[in-house]
């Protein structure tokens, strides 16, 4: 073979791999947020999404996996702030934080202040306590009774909009709702008898069932169709298209499917990650 030839051909190998390899390493890079350290805003009591090991008091949880998932692809550090639910809003538009993740759903009337990347799919289920399984063979059943969800959430508007739709149109007494401290003290006067049936997310459920005996039985399926979001600050372009391209890289790369899995949320995931999906 002709050694200038061979050479050429050679140089074109080398010139190509480096071209492959460079395209790779950018395209495992996403967009820079302009900071090295992201701030998120995080209730630890909402498990499997957030809550703290009792025996460490450490952060565990998907949105926990997720978040350290996130930061790694940015190339920042990740410091969770522990805040109120009722007060994350506030403490993103103002700058405290830069983003919420902490199981938030993305609904229309949050959106008029932040942007939220949807990344898992869920919605609402009524449920009652597995000894009373029996007496609600049907959602019908649930007109006239005493349903508990937390006050801090959409769940008892909700609840009442399904109410006056199944139970008040149809002649039949409506939900009384009843606003609870959060989904953990549903269930508590739900075990207590306080209650006929609650409402938190249907995605939860079979966690809470694995470190509670199967305590609890669905009633029918979830009555709305919703995504969780990350909540971002409008006017922070960087964050956003960082964050999204960051997310997709992990659902392309299985990373983000390996955590759905280890949290039992596997059926719950997106294909892709998207600002307000739901628009």
């Amino acid at each position: 073979m002709n050694v200038s030839l061979h050479l050429t051909r050679l140089a074109a190998l080398v010139a190509g791999a480096m071209a492959l390899t460079m395209s790779l390493a950018h395209a495992e890079t996403a967009p820079s947020i302009g900071k090295t350290t992201l701030v998120a805003a995080i209730v630890p009591n909402y498990p499997p999404f957030e809550y703290k090991d009792p025996a460490t008091d450490k952060l565990m949880g998907f949105d926990v996996d997720l978040g350290e998932a996130i930061a790694a692809k940015l190339g920042v550090k990740l410091q969770w702030e522990e805040t109120g639910f009722d007060q994350m809003m506030s403490a993103l538009t103002t700058h405290r934080v830069d983003v919420i993740l902490s199981g938030m759903t993305d609904l229309p009337s949050r959106r008029e202040a932040v942007n939220f990347l949807d990344y898992v799919t869920g919605g609402p289920q009524f449920y009652t306590v597995k000894a009373r399984a029996g007496e609600f063979a049907s959602m019908d059943v649930l007109c006239g009774k005493t349903v508990g969800a937390s006050r801090r959430t959409s769940w008892p508007d909700d609840i009442t909009t399904w109410s006056n739709e199944h139970c008040v149109k149809a002649g039949k007494k409506p939900i009384n709702v009843s606003g609870t401290n959060g989904s953990a003290d549903a269930r508590v006067q739900l075990r207590q008898g306080r209650i006929d049936a609650a409402v938190q997310g249907g995605e939860t459920l079979p966690y809470q069932n694995s470190v509670e005996q199967n305590a609890y039985v669905p009633i029918g399926k979830p009555f709305l169709s919703q995504y969780n979001g990350i909540g971002m600050a409008k006017g922070n372009a960087a964050l956003n298209a960082g964050l999204t391209t960051a997310l997709n890289q992990l659902i392309a790369d299985g990373t983000y499917q390996k955590i759905l899995v280890k949290w039992g949320l596997q059926e719950h995931a997106v294909q892709k990650a998207q600002i307000d999906a739901s628009n």
